[in-house]
């Protein structure tokens, strides 16, 4: 979770200094600096993985 921010993502690789992270079931990735990563709650954990579940069900 980017702290920053409260935004939920999924870690894609880091670039320089920064962490870069993908909203659950695709989008757009962001940097976020290490410092502000943090564990997300379970609940948001759970709504996110039925985020990336519901996308990854609309693919053909």
């Amino acid at each position: 979770m980017d702290g920053r921010d409260g935004r939920i993502g999924v870690v894609m690789g880091h670039e320089g200094p920064y962490v870069q992270l993908r909203p659950p079931g695709g989008g757009k990735e962001w940097d976020c600096p290490p410092y502000a990563l943090r564990a997300a709650a379970s609940s948001a954990l759970l709504t996110a993985r039925v985020k990336e579940l519901n996308w990854k069900s609309r693919m053909p």
